[in-house]
């Protein structure tokens, strides 16, 4: 029989280990906006997500790092950019890109570290011994329909793994498949699957989800959007399908307090990229880059309900992790193996201890002073500037070459297109959305259409794109050929070119020159001119 003091003793180490615990519930939408109250958008009806914005730090100003589903994944998951990881394009079918064998990922360095891990939903990276999770159910093991889409069928898989008796710290990573289009895989359900589960006769019912529906005419027509009845249809169908994932979450947020770690939880919600309209997923303009960012910290409940206007990026989630569960990011190289990998971006946690910290990045920006020493710098100093944040994107599908760099700070954004000459890539799905199809349809037959671009200058880019954001928030003006912008897109450039250096880009030198990285050049990587025009 216990005696009272092993009792006293047991319950002191059940309590310990209670106040001990921290707890990572990492939500990851599928193409997903800021179509939601706290982003300002009244018509479409989340008050799950309404609600946790309540709890959390609502980021205003968060960013993607890439505009694409498997590089921006694998960036959330490694802290590290898609050139940098090796995930350059979609991980699925024939484009089958993986990150490096050597990239360490939050699942793999939390694990080592005593952390219990569990993926649900959408997973689409790889390969597994980059991103291992002791509990998983994705598309890689069960229809992703069912595991992405049925909120009934997620939550049953995330309250095993809660159930699951164990006294380790988890971390646990929900990827909803929702808001993605499915008008190209599934057309039956839809363009966005507003229609499976919804009860009607040949969907299918899922017990949870109660569908809520839209007027047209009603929808919110973002300024990137043409305002026409094919739109604004498109809008409708993807408004459903938003509110299947509210409720997904307001189901996982559910499950978390009723196994009890409401409040050991550190919850954060986002989405991987743009929505998949005209300017959005694929693209490094704003509509592309900008991302719903939620982040619940027990810890920090004077910070619920507060916006935070820093500059913030996906490439921030891994330090954010990482700190909230006190593990150090491992030393180890990836291809430059004089230079170990690198966290470019920061943990967010400081600023819910502040609420509202607008001092900027507390991470200084790169020099440039040093680079006349060749690329693949370490060191590469300091310079006053404003915060910034980095977006790298190569690829989508395979097919789609279109590699393009970018820095945007709160008043300018400069985009790099190395592969200008040739006509901006349009994927698969998109091309089949009713929204797309309706700006071909107006073009070809010379109709009115009320866009902010024409079809041709969004295939077709300058090089170098620069926009004054405070008098041009849209990027309708490109101004980097305007000499009074010639020491901004200087110093642009610089800084772009410094985290390219720091983070061992290897489109560094493109589309002018070619890169020399070993032989006589592995100790003094160089930039060859190709003499090319470019």
């Amino acid at each position: 029989m216990m005696t009272t003091m092993m009792k006293v003793m047991v319950t002191m180490v059940m309590v310990t280990r209670m106040v001990m615990s921290r707890n990572v519930l990492m939500m990851v939408s599928d193409d997903a906006g800021l179509e939601m109250k706290a982003y300002g958008n009244t018509v479409c009806k989340t008050p799950h997500l309404d609600e946790l914005a309540k709890r959390s730090t609502v980021f205003t100003r968060a960013f993607t790092s890439v505009s694409s589903c498997s590089p921006s994944r694998s960036a959330i998951l490694t802290g590290l950019p898609t050139h940098q990881n090796g995930m350059y394009g979609l991980h699925q079918g024939y484009h089958h890109f993986n990150s490096f064998d050597d990239v360490r990922s939050l699942p793999g360095i939390v694990a080592a570290a005593g952390v219990r891990t569990g993926l649900v939903g959408k997973k689409h990276v790889g390969p597994d011994s980059v991103y291992p999770f002791d509990f998983a159910h994705t598309e890689e093991t069960e229809s992703i329909m069912q595991v992405g889409r049925n909120i009934t069928r997620i939550r049953q898989l995330v309250r095993q793994f809660l159930d699951t008796n164990n006294t380790r710290p988890f971390f646990l990573y929900v990827g909803f498949h929702d808001p993605h289009r499915c008008g190209h895989t599934h057309p039956e359900y839809g363009q966005f699957c507003e229609k499976f589960g919804n009860g009607e006769p040949g969907m299918g019912t899922i017990p949870d989800w109660h569908p809520v529906t839209y007027d047209p005419a009603q929808v919110v027509v973002p300024y990137f959007v043409q305002d026409t009845p094919a739109a604004r249809e498109d809008l409708a169908a993807q408004y459903t399908t938003l509110s299947r994932l509210d409720q997904g979450v307001g189901l996982m947020m559910a499950e978390l307090a009723s196994a009890g770690h409401l409040n050991d939880t550190l919850v954060v919600y986002t989405s991987d990229n743009g929505i998949p309209f005209p300017a959005g997923r694929t693209n490094l303009y704003d509509p592309g880059l900008v991302e719903p960012l939620l982040v619940s910290s027990p810890q920090h409940s004077a910070s619920w309900g507060n916006t935070s206007t820093i500059l913030a990026s996906h490439l921030d989630l891994t330090p954010t992790v990482l700190e909230w569960l006190q593990v150090s990011y491992p030393n180890y190289t990836i291809i430059n193996k004089r230079q170990p990998a690198v966290l470019t971006g920061k943990s967010l946690l400081p600023y819910l201890d502040h609420g509202q910290p607008d001092a900027g990045d507390p991470k200084p920006s790169l020099d440039v002073s040093k680079q006349e020493l060749g690329v693949w710098l370490q060191d590469v100093g300091i310079i006053r500037s404003e915060p910034a944040v980095y977006a790298s994107h190569d690829l989508h599908e395979v097919t789609m070459y279109y590699p393009m760099r970018a820095i945007r700070t709160p008043s300018y954004k400069l985009i790099h297109n190395l592969n200008y000459k040739m006509p901006f890539p349009i994927d698969q799905d998109f091309y089949l959305s009713p929204v797309f199809q309706d700006i071909l349809n107006r073009t070809r037959a010379s109709l009115p259409l009320p866009w902010y671009k024409t079809l041709r200058n969004y295939y077709y880019r300058d090089e170098w794109e620069l926009y004054d954001l405070h008098f041009d928030p849209d990027e309708k003006f490109n101004v980097a050929h305007k000499g009074r912008y010639q020491d901004v897109l200087g110093e642009l450039r610089a800084r772009l070119w410094a985290w390219q250096n720091q983070t061992y880009d290897p489109w560094l030198c493109g589309p002018g020159a070619v890169l020399q990285d070993s032989g006589s050049y592995a100790t003094h990587h160089a930039c060859l001119p190709l003499y090319n025009g470019l």
